[in-house]
């Protein structure tokens, strides 16, 4: 009995060992199994953070999409916006630099003409006024400029007006402040001349046309183009010598002076008094003294 109860022990105790050396190694197997899932779980924490922070990433630059493309259309909006205020002025500074250029140009033409008048040398007894061209009056009826005396006293009707280069005519109605002139190539204007070279007499008559014409010549009259007319003093209106214009043509109808001046260009002109006689006046006190 003793000894089948100790073979009994015997056997249990081996088979405990066995057990616990199995025990053991489930132990480390475990152990191992568990070392790599921890492992694995790491791995796959990883990944799935990194999937996330894509997605996060993603998402978020997506929704900011929007809110950045308003913020650049804002800016964009306002640089355009500076633009077209900084154009507005430079559009402003160019028009008030075209204005101030026009204006500075506009002196120096005056300046220019008024400069080419004064070098006219007016005789010690003679007085003149410059008055500006006001309205300019061309039709089939009349060629004649109004102009601004500035109440002038001295100006009165049939004195002579020059431009800057010669005679343009002369007046005929002064008013308060204006005054009106025949030009030389008005119906109404006749003006004895002479041609400086050969000395031959005539009358400038103007026909309402761009250019008057020298009337009245001598049939054996040797005149030529390019022959150059002044005032002849007859008469006692024009004094002699003043320069009118030059021969440009010459036929059957008659001989075509152009004035040295340019009519239909003209700005400001000087307005003489001589001091010449009048004729008429002398005859009356002749007879009056007789």
């Amino acid at each position: 009995m003793v000894k089948r109860d100790r073979k009994k022990f015997f056997h249990f105790r081996r088979i405990r060992g066995v057990i616990k050396k199995f025990a053991v190694v489930l132990a480390f197997i475990v152990a191992f199994v568990f070392m790599l899932l921890s492992k694995s779980e790491n791995v796959l924490i990883e990944q799935t953070s990194s999937a996330a922070n894509e997605i996060v990433s993603s998402t978020v630059d997506v929704l900011v999409l929007p809110a950045t493309a308003m913020v650049k259309g804002y800016e964009y909006l306002r640089s355009l916006r500076k633009i077209d205020q900084e154009n507005q002025q430079l559009r402003e500074e160019n028009r008030r630099l075209i204005i101030a250029n026009a204006k500075n140009r506009a002196l120096e033409v005056e300046n220019r003409i008024l400069s080419q008048m004064l070098n006219y040398q007016v005789p010690p007894e003679a007085s003149f006024i410059t008055a500006k061209v006001v309205a300019e009056e061309g039709s089939a009826f009349a060629h004649s400029l109004t102009v601004y005396t500035g109440g002038n006293k001295n100006v009165r009707k049939g004195l002579v007006v020059l431009g800057s280069k010669g005679v343009i005519g002369r007046v005929e109605k002064t008013g308060s402040d204006y005054a009106k002139i025949f030009l030389v190539n008005d119906i109404n204007s006749k003006i004895p001349v002479i041609t400086e070279k050969g000395r031959v007499k005539g009358v400038l008559s103007g026909e309402n046309a761009p250019l008057p014409k020298m009337m009245f010549i001598p049939l054996d009259a040797k005149v030529e183009v390019g022959d150059r007319i002044v005032t002849s003093g007859i008469g006692g209106v024009f004094p002699a010598g003043l320069p009118v214009g030059q021969i440009v043509s010459k036929d059957k109808a008659g001989v075509t002076v152009r004035p040295y001046d340019h009519l239909n260009r003209l700005e400001y002109v000087q307005i003489v008094d001589y001091k010449l006689p009048d004729p008429a006046s002398e005859f009356l006190e002749r007879d009056d003294n007789e």
